[in-house]
C-alpha cells in the first residue's frame, strides 16, 4: 500500500508507539520469563493492527478525491470501452495514488436475454478429479470489475485528467455501470 503520510497518521503513530511502550514496561515488571515473553508477543501484535487499522482510518477521513465529467465510449471495432473523466483532491492533504474502479453489471439475465446456462452449468463430481476445463471455457462472467491508478501524488486542490480502456465482454446486453475513486 503506496501512501503519503500526514501530521494525523504521526500522531496515531506516537499515541500508539506510547501505549506499545507502557505494554513493554508493563511486561518488564511481571516475575516470570514465560508471562514477560506473551504479553510482549501480544502487545506487539495489538500495536501492529493498531497501527493498519489507524493508516485505514485516517486515509478515509483526510484524504477526499472526487471525479468530474466521467464518460464512456464503446469502440465496436475493437471491442474496447473506453473512461475518460477528472480527479480532483478536495481535502487539504497530498493524496498519494488515485483510484479509480469501473463495474460493469450485465442486466440481460433481467431482461430475459441470457440463458440459464450462462450463470450455472452443471459438472460431475469425477470432472474436479479429471481435471477437465471446458467450463471454464463456457464460463462468461456477468459482473466485471476492473480498477486503474489514474493519479499520483495530487496535491490539494489539484485536478488530474485520465483515460482508461479495457477490453468489453462482447455477450454483455443492456449495461449497468458504477464508478467509484478512492485515495490512498
Amino acid at each position: 500500500m503506496i501512501t503519503l503520510f500526514n501530521i494525523w497518521h504521526f500522531v496515531a503513530f506516537a499515541f500508539i508507539g506510547i501505549l506499545f511502550l507502557l505494554g513493554v514496561l508493563a511486561a518488564l515488571k511481571q516475575p516470570t520469563k514465560k508471562l514477560q515473553t506473551s504479553i510482549l508477543i501480544s502487545i506487539s501484535l495489538v500495536a501492529a493492527l493498531m497501527i493498519g487499522f489507524s493508516i485505514m482510518a485516517v486515509d478515509k477521513y483526510t484524504k477526499k478525491v472526487e471525479v468530474y465529467k466521467v464518460e464512456n465510449k464503446r469502440l465496436l471495432g475493437i471491442e474496447k470501452i473506453i473512461y475518460t473523466g477528472i480527479v480532483k483532491n478536495e481535502g487539504n492533504y497530498e493524496i498519494g495514488k488515485v483510484t479509480f474502479e469501473v463495474k460493469l453489471v450485465n442486466k440481460g439475465h433481467v431482461t430475459g436475454n441470457v440463458k440459464a446456462g450462462s450463470f450455472f452449468k452443471a459438472s460431475g463430481f469425477f470432472d474436479f478429479f479429471s481435471g477437465e476445463s471446458d467450463r471454464s471455457a463456457s464460463y462468461k462472467p456477468q459482473t466485471i470489475i476492473r480498477e486503474f491508478v489514474v493519479a499520483e501524488n495530487l496535491k490539494p486542490g489539484e485536478a488530474k485528467a485520465f483515460r482508461v480502456y479495457f477490453d468489453y465482454p462482447p455477450y454483455f446486453r443492456s449495461v449497468a455501470n458504477f464508478t467509484k475513486v478512492t485515495g490512498h
